[in-house]
């Protein structure tokens, strides 16, 4: 299990990325927003997706998870 994060802070595009606390493009700690702990950044991205209809993962470090 890995705790994931969601910026409170919108990309360009308006997404709002998914991130684990090792990446590299981790959002500063007051646009940081824990989601909880998941088996899956898809599980993190869902979660995500309650507060922000446009979450989506990072590509560094949710790869799988990123879709835009």
């Amino acid at each position: 299990m890995e705790k994931y994060y969601v910026n409170k802070k919108a990309q360009s595009n308006g997404d709002h990325e998914v991130h684990v606390k090792s990446c590299t493009w981790f959002p500063s700690s007051e646009n940081a927003m824990l989601l909880g702990e998941f088996s899956s950044c898809a599980d993190a991205v869902k979660e995500a997706k309650k507060t922000y209809s446009k979450a989506n993962g990072c590509w560094t470090c949710c790869r799988p998870c990123h879709t835009t």
